[in-house]
């Protein structure tokens, strides 16, 4: 079974980036996973700010993608993956988002965005698909401590 989403509304909005639940990173709140993943790729703290201070997570990714190489850390595509799994294991903490993570089962996650070959599927469908990847490998994690909890009453 898959289990396709991209927009953060309808049944399996919870698994968007841009779906609203606070999260703590280092000391800061952050009104999603999209908010909380852009901030840490430019250099200048002021350009961090700035990309979080749009009206909506989406105008914030869609800022943070037009950033220009100068603005943005020199190694960011390096630990973009590690910043992602970091977001998104903060953002499951949340016991009912967790929940609904845990919800979907064996089922393939796929972030079916068109416009993005890494994080979603992209155009052709054939994107890597890094999203969905991530979300069900911190889905195992939860299902693994899970069984050690359960193990351990």
């Amino acid at each position: 079974m898959e289990i396709r989403f991209y927009r953060a509304t309808g049944e399996f909005g919870f698994l968007s980036n841009l779906y609203k639940s606070e999260i703590e990173i280092d000391n800061k709140m952050f009104r999603s996973a999209e908010d909380a993943y852009q901030y840490f790729k430019p250099i200048k703290l002021e350009v961090a700010e700035w990309l979080i201070s749009a009206p909506k997570p989406h105008l914030c990714a869609m800022a943070a993608h037009s950033l220009l190489l100068f603005d943005i850390k020199p190694n960011w595509n390096e630990i973009k993956v590690s910043r992602m799994k970091e977001v998104l294991n903060k953002k499951f903490q949340n016991p009912e988002l967790k929940e609904k993570l845990l919800s979907t089962g064996t089922a393939i996650l796929i972030e079916d965005s068109k416009t993005d070959n890494f994080w979603g599927i992209g155009k052709k469908g054939e994107g890597k698909n890094m999203l969905g990847k991530l979300l069900m490998e911190i889905r195992e994690q939860y299902k693994k401590e899970n069984n050690v909890r359960t193990k351990q009453v």
